[in-house]
């Protein structure tokens, strides 16, 4: 898939005639040529002048529609590819979109597409110099029938000779594209990493000299080199057109009978041909970009895409149930090579206004088990049934809803999104209080005023978007971590049991070992399975 069929998907009928409008625009160019020949050889007329005033009008309006209908057309196809790849990527499963690396996301978001992007300026251009060469031979055809095929057979050895450096500038950038995944992720690393490359002088610098510019370079590399080789095209295909200019000056007259103004018209349309090739070979390369992050995002596409998750929704969610089952689940990590690491088999019984923590060690498996059991990770075998109901992919979004969850590594978005009611601003602000943040942050039309607080203070405000979500299920992955020992208290002795007396049903994983008491259940995992699950006698 290349760009004009990218273009072509957007809207063919708009490409058509932004085509169409573009080889008019060339085409009365190359007239131009036509006529001021005659005015040079004397056969001009009273009427020529207004030709000639027709003609550059008709050639600029004509190549300003071509370049109005394919800016807006590329705008829109660029818009509606961000809009299909972010569903997709929301779509495709969660163990997938780890799998390729948030790097690879991005690359393909940013990267790919402002390609796309710039490119499309220069497609209305290159239907103008198309069309302009076109009519120029054409013109040329009626002149000589011997030097137009003379003229042909050396432009034909200039384009050949040029295309074999253009295609090894296309191999090059191809590279080049592949090298900013690995940049994308160093990236990362710097904004995700900062506090320990920052405390780390030896491991920054190696960082830097074996990692980031080992990619930087590799990338500037390729494409220095691509577009080096895209300048010695421009200038081999300049004297290969000067070449032709002087076999037709000094070579010609001494092989074929040719006249002099026959000739000077040859010399002056292949002089001003000169230009429009010129303006293609240097365009080229940001073409074969194009084409590549096309060829790229597709791929990207055509992978999310053939996992897609069913994203409708039964029915709402409802808060009387009678029992979450999962019967024999299991999930594998599969290392590079043959190591992995198996959750399960996982046979539990969850029931309304309980509160159970989830124990272990680290890598015993409860991050996997907190995916598992609120429907981000699909089981490999076994089953979740929710009242009897097996959970299958056409109902895995609709189970989702009964889960609010603030994982470890959770975001914070700065609205309250997807949360409306009459007295939202008021629900929040009563959280607010009761989260200790009422001085610090406000709510007003559902967006937080800030969000630039501590890690502890900005759990909280993603436990009040859990309160707000008001669903059976509550999934808190070492959300106390980060709390100072004042706020821990109030979460595990009064923030846990006031959900549970609201119904809810309450999974916490954690390592407080103090509070382990206060727990209907503890469930304690190891290296992937069940060591014990014990009631609490409170």
């Amino acid at each position: 898939m290349n760009i004009i069929w990218f273009l072509l998907q957007a809207s063919w009928l708009n490409v058509a005639i932004a085509v169409v409008t573009g080889l008019v625009s060339g085409g009365c160019s190359a007239s131009l040529i036509a006529l001021i020949n005659r005015a040079i050889s004397g056969n001009s007329t009273n009427n020529l002048v207004w030709y000639f005033v027709a003609l550059a009008l008709i050639a600029l309006l004509t190549g300003v529609i071509s370049q109005f209908l394919l800016i807006d057309l590329a705008q829109e196809a660029v818009y509606k590819l961000r809009l299909r790849l972010s569903q997709r990527i929301l779509s495709a499963p969660l163990r997938q979109l780890e799998d390729l690396g948030a790097n690879r996301l991005l690359a393909t978001l940013t990267e790919d597409v402002q390609a796309i992007s710039r490119s499309v300026f220069e497609i209305p251009f290159i239907c103008i110099d198309l069309a302009i060469i076109t009519g120029c031979l054409i013109y040329l055809s009626s002149l000589s029938g011997i030097v137009f095929l003379i003229v042909v057979a050396l432009i034909g050895l200039a384009i050949a000779t040029v295309q074999l450096l253009i295609a090894k500038a296309y191999r090059l950038l191809a590279s080049a594209r592949e090298e900013d995944d690995r940049l994308f992720k160093h990236f990362r690393s710097i904004t995700e990493g900062i506090k320990e490359l920052k405390l780390h002088q030896e491991r920054r610098q190696v960082f830097l000299n074996e990692e980031l510019h080992v990619s930087a370079a590799a990338s500037r590399h390729y494409r220095t080199s691509a577009l080096k080789i895209a300048a010695i095209a421009t200038g081999w295909g300049q004297l290969l057109f000067f070449t032709i200019v002087g076999l037709l000056l000094f070579g010609l007259p001494r092989l074929v009978s040719v006249t002099t103004p026959v000739l000077a018209a040859y010399i002056l349309t292949i002089t001003y041909l000169l230009g429009p090739f010129e303006n293609m070979i240097r365009r080229l390369p940001t073409l074969f970009s194009a084409s590549i992050a096309v060829q790229k995002v597709e791929r990207m596409g055509l992978t999310l895409a053939s996992q897609a998750e069913t994203t409708t929704t039964q029915s709402a969610p409802t808060p009387n149930w009678s029992s979450l089952e999962l019967n024999q689940v299991t999930h594998t990590y599969r290392g590079e090579q043959e190591d992995r690491f198996v959750l399960g088999a996982l046979s539990l019984t969850f029931h309304p206004r309980e509160l159970i923590f989830i124990v272990g060690g680290n890598g015993s498996g409860k991050s996997t088990f907190a995916k598992l059991i609120t429907g981000l990770y699909i089981p490999e075998t076994g089953e979740i049934r929710l009242n009897g109901k097996s959970i299958t992919g056409q109902n895995l979004e609709w189970y989702r809803q009964y889960f609010s969850a603030v994982f470890s590594d959770f975001y914070l978005f700065e609205r309250l999104l997807g949360l409306s009611s009459d007295d939202l601003n008021t629900q929040a602000q009563k959280y607010l209080q009761q989260l200790h943040l009422e001085h610090k942050v406000q709510v007003k039309d559902g967006v937080l005023s800030t969000i630039a607080l501590s890690q502890g203070q900005r759990k909280r405000l993603a436990l009040l978007t859990a309160y707000l979500e008001d669903r059976p299920f509550y999934l808190f992955d070492e959300w106390a971590s980060d709390q100072d020992p004042f706020f821990r208290d109030i979460f595990y002795k009064q923030l846990l049991p006031d959900l549970k007396q609201r119904g809810k049903t309450v999974l916490v994983i954690t390592h407080d070992d103090r509070y382990f008491h206060l727990a209907d259940r503890l469930i304690k995992l190891d290296y992937g399975k069940v060591e014990y699950d014990r009631h609490n006698q409170n």
